[in-house]
């Protein structure tokens, strides 16, 4: 794909097909992630990769889907869960504060995926202690968020925010996720 088409393809997906991902996509996933560019080159992340279906059940489990949405239309169904998660690992030891490093290392992670057609949902709302507990974190370790992974089985597209205000996602007639954005001008300042 084209970058301005990858970027603007990169959506939050939350509903996939039962499909699995192959070995090599899940690879070029994680290679991405560690490409990734990191504060003084610490590289204090790590990752717990999470593909064995009953895992994958008890990973889900812990987490909250779409909080913009009633559980009935935000939460996965059966037929549309996940096949993977990867968790992002902080390894304070290294660096207490990498937030950043998370953050572009997940943004290589999803767009890596989504140029595969694999859709991903970002998931920081997750019972963190318990999937810590899961994972085997030691106390120099803090679980910064979990990532889902699958092929979408819908569509998610960006629209522009009327109002700057209304950024609520909100699904269309057709069940597929609508994200206004602010447009440019909200939000850029030129000096």
């Amino acid at each position: 794909m084209e970058l301005m088409e990858l970027l603007t393809g990169r959506r939050t997906y939350r509903r996939f097909l039962q499909k699995e991902i192959e070995p090599c996509i899940i690879d070029e996933i994680l290679h991405a992630a560690r490409l990734a560019s990191s504060a003084a080159n610490k590289q204090p992340l790590s990752y717990v990769v999470i593909r064995n279906a009953q895992k994958v059940e008890e990973v889900f489990r812990c987490t909250k889907w779409a909080g913009y949405l009633p559980p009935e239309d935000g939460q996965p169904k059966e037929d549309e869960k996940p096949v993977l998660f990867i968790a992002v690992i902080e390894n304070t030891d290294m660096n207490p504060n990498c937030d950043t490093d998370a953050g572009l290392a997940i943004g290589n992670m999803t767009l890596a995926a989504w140029n595969r057609g694999v859709g991903s949902c970002i998931i920081g709302a997750c019972d963190k202690t318990k999937l810590s507990e899961m994972f085997g974190l030691t106390k120099d370790q803090k679980l910064h968020t979990v990532v889902a992974f699958g092929y979408p089985s819908h569509k998610s597209s960006i629209s522009d925010a009327e109002n700057p205000d209304e950024i609520k996602y909100f699904l269309d007639e057709n069940r597929d996720y609508v994200v206004p954005k602010r447009k440019t001008e909200d939000v850029v300042t030129y000096l």
